[in-house]
């Protein structure tokens, strides 16, 4: 099975997960990008995925973990029926645990993701 990486529109034609991207150093980006990369590439061949890369937040929302120089970026997703993995949205992470607010953030562009793609 191969999965494909997407990433969630709003109703505006905003991309969170771009705007995240667009936010980032030259180098962070090509940071970013490797993690996906990497976490695709794993997931295409069957193989496991450790928690330091990957974990499960809750109701179906997960986080991939991409560690910068100086700080470390946390991208959220989801997946979806065609082995589609859905990137909602990315922030830098200033706390141990993810906040609320961004796991709320995810759940609410899934809900908007899911109803512009039944059109």
């Amino acid at each position: 099975m191969n999965f494909t990486v997407e990433y969630v529109e709003t109703n505006d034609g905003k991309k969170p997960f771009e705007e995240f991207v667009l936010s980032l150093s030259i180098d962070n980006r090509a940071r970013l990008f490797e993690t996906v990369n990497h976490f695709v590439g794993l997931r295409n061949q069957g193989l496991h995925v450790k928690e330091n890369l990957s974990k499960h937040l809750e109701d179906g929302i997960f986080e991939l973990r991409t560690s910068f120089s100086d700080r470390i970026g946390r991208t959220l997703y989801f997946y979806e029926q065609g082995a589609r993995i859905v990137l909602t949205h990315g922030f830098i992470k200033k706390t141990q645990k993810t906040p609320r607010q961004e796991i709320e953030k995810a759940k609410e562009l899934r809900r908007l993701h899911k109803q512009r793609t039944k059109k």
